[in-house]
């Protein structure tokens, strides 16, 4: 199997996966919503989920947006609504001291569930494979995940961090819902993309 490849798609995983979207803002909020430990099944769930979407897509699973144009309609609709429930969820977190009473962390299966309704996720799958990936063969498509697996977590993970290390300067309920509107609106922001498409 040709490897040439690998050092460009590296570059694309790790620009894509360092850069603001749902998922790094929804890390960094939990990051300062519930500490790094309490958010690690979220990682975990973002990182599996990710890879697996990747192995999926690469065996054919974006043929169905070609031969069904439809279902990417569907699939954007269910995403801007998904995404502004997710939103409004963060912007009404619960402070820190509530937080373990009142709100918690997505779960492992929620975070990689989220992937299947996450635009950005699907720009980075379909585009890796479409740009990057010489062909649609079962090495190839491992490889593409392989790398993804490698890159992201710790991509995302650092989001995480930031969100923690915030958290020590929102000690104020005031200052964290601020934080949390923030968050959301920066959320809804990313949605922006996906509607010009």
């Amino acid at each position: 199997m040709d490897i040439g490849f690998i050092p460009a798609l590296a570059a694309f995983a790790f620009v894509s996966s360092i850069t603001p979207g749902p998922n790094n803002l929804m890390l960094m909020a939990s990051g300062a919503n519930f500490g790094f430990r309490r958010t690690l099944p979220h990682m975990f769930g973002v990182a599996m989920g990710f890879t697996f979407m990747l192995v999926l897509v690469g065996a054919g699973l974006s043929e169905v947006f070609d031969r069904y144009p439809i279902s990417y309609t569907i699939l954007k609709a269910f995403s801007v609504v998904y995404l502004l429930w997710l939103a409004w969820k963060i912007a009404n977190a619960a402070p820190p001291k509530s937080a373990k009473a009142e709100g918690r962390p997505f779960s492992f299966l929620q975070a990689a569930g989220f992937q299947w309704v996450n635009p950005k996720a699907w720009a980075m799958s379909l585009t890796a494979f479409t740009v990057y990936a010489p062909s649609q063969s079962l090495g190839a498509t491992f490889a593409v995940a392989a790398v993804f697996g490698l890159v992201n977590l710790p991509s995302i993970a650092s989001w995480t961090v930031l969100g923690q290390e915030l958290r020590r300067l929102l000690k104020s309920p005031r200052h964290l819902r601020a934080f949390n509107i923030t968050m959301a609106a920066l959320l809804v922001a990313s949605l922006y993309p996906l509607l010009l498409t």
